[in-house]
């Protein structure tokens, strides 16, 4: 009886444990390819990318990938061009600016945006002094936000009057960073520059100075006094609170409310080599992004993981000061910011042509498009960079496998309805970019060229 039953109970186990393997292997596709080795720049918004590694999403998705932090946002997208790198943590300008051929041609495409929000634009303690003496609002103990560049007008002109523009900092030309800084400086009437065929500096007829610093040297070079002033991702700005150089003045949350920010970039040759593999991907990412926007617990943990030198590698109480919840501007000036980063809610992972759409016209509007160009090109090109067909098949499958609600899959055809949640209260309609364009008295538009190549 005793044998009978021990027997009886050791195949129920193996039966168990054959549904639960069963069960587990349900979701898993058929990848064609699952050591991968993905890029990223030391940011606080590389976190999906990181928390799928260490939380073990991707492995849970058959996949064994490896992370590599970049010098710079070139480096990093040569490299997944030239196959070094399966896919990178990228700019959202860049799978974009590469596919028609801003500086490197190739065609890359995002089938998800990491983020939302998480930029700031940081001044040195000396024109921040400045803009208060200008600005009598920004004298307050707790100056109201969102602040403008009107304080810095005088600053600029009388800097650009003594043959010294202020020179201020962006990561990279199709950085939304570079769009960010150039919308925030021409919403109160300064020219920020325009590229063109013989400048690709993007200087010509500039009232300020733009260049490109990589994010992790920005405290250094504000510090130094090669730039005055710069627009980056965290936690660079809270780092130039922490070190007492600089203070942040405006974040891209006050800019364009709930804007997009980072994409997961691979070349089109990629994805249609490997689909299995890329919808793995994605599932992981979607599964990483909705952990840490999870809850405050999770972010805690996620910042604890981030500050570790092959990650960030920044102090944990710098990379929190952006990550729980809050964001300081002058010290000890610490507000409520809960929507700063948002790697889950408002649909932040899905990418949206008409996000795509927005940096295609701020590309037009500072000369990197040099042409006039028809509404119907604009939609032909976020198309072919930006994959929400790859997106809506992972995400359903993860569905089905309830680790997603379908609540969570936006009901869109692509395009965000309109929205004026900008600094300058500037409509934006991503199907009418040229009507959008015409909006501005700064910056090209129409069959219009503001600066014209010598």
């Amino acid at each position: 009886m005793f044998r009978r039953n021990r027997k009886t109970l050791g195949l129920l186990l193996i039966t168990l444990l054959l549904i639960t393997t069963t069960s587990a292997q349900a979701g898993l596709l058929d990848v064609e390819k699952d050591e991968l080795k993905f890029g990223f720049i030391k940011l606080t918004d590389c976190a999906p990318l990181v928390i799928a590694k260490e939380l073990g999403f991707f492995e849970e998705e058959g996949l064994f990938v490896t992370l590599e932090a970049q010098a710079n946002w070139k480096i990093l997208l040569d490299r997944v061009i030239d196959g070094e790198l399966d896919g990178a943590h990228m700019l959202s300008g860049q799978p974009i600016g590469a596919t028609i051929g801003i500086g490197t041609e190739a065609h890359i495409v995002t089938p998800f945006s990491m983020d939302l929000n998480g930029n700031g634009i940081t001044v040195s303690n000396d024109i921040w002094a400045q803009m208060k003496l200008h600005d009598a609002s920004l004298q307050a103990e707790r100056p109201p936000h969102p602040i403008t560049a009107k304080g810095l007008v005088p600053v600029v002109r009388e800097q650009k009057d003594l043959g010294d523009p202020l020179r201020m900092g962006m990561v990279f030309p199709v950085s939304t960073h570079n769009y960010e800084l150039r919308y925030w400086l021409a919403a109160a009437g300064i020219e920020p520059g325009y590229y063109t065929a013989n400048d690709t500096t993007g200087t010509t007829n500039a009232d300020v100075l733009i260049s490109v610093t990589p994010p992790p040297q920005m405290p250094a070079t504000l510090d130094q006094g090669t730039i005055q002033g710069y627009a980056v991702g965290e936690p660079w700005n809270q780092q130039a609170v922490a070190r007492g150089i600089g203070v942040p003045v405006v974040t891209n949350y006050e800019i364009w409310k709930n804007n997009p920010e980072k994409v997961f970039g691979l070349t089109s040759e990629f994805v249609e080599k490997h689909p299995q593999t890329t919808r793995a991907m994605v599932k992981a990412l979607i599964r990483a992004g909705k952990w840490l926007d999870a809850s405050l617990d999770n972010r805690r943990k996620a910042v604890a993981i981030l500050a570790r030198p092959e990650y960030v590698g920044a102090d944990e109480d710098v990379i929190a000061a952006s990550m729980t919840g809050t964001f300081e501007f002058e010290r000890g000036d610490k507000r409520e910011m809960p929507d700063f980063n948002v790697f889950f809610r408002h649909h932040a992972t899905y990418p949206f042509y008409s996000d795509a759409v927005w940096f295609l016209t701020q590309m037009r509007r500072w000369g990197q498009i040099g042409e006039e160009k028809p509404d119907a090109w604009y939609d032909e090109v976020a198309r072919r960079v930006y994959r929400p067909d790859i997106y809506r098949e992972a995400a359903q499958m993860l569905i089905e496998e309830g680790h997603l609600a379908a609540s969570d899959l936006p009901e869109t055809d692509g395009y965000k309805p309109p929205t004026g949640d900008f600094i300058d209260k500037v409509v934006y309609d991503g199907r009418k970019p040229n009507e959008y364009l015409s909006k501005f008295e700064i910056g090209n538009q129409g069959s219009r060229k503001v600066a014209k190549a010598n």
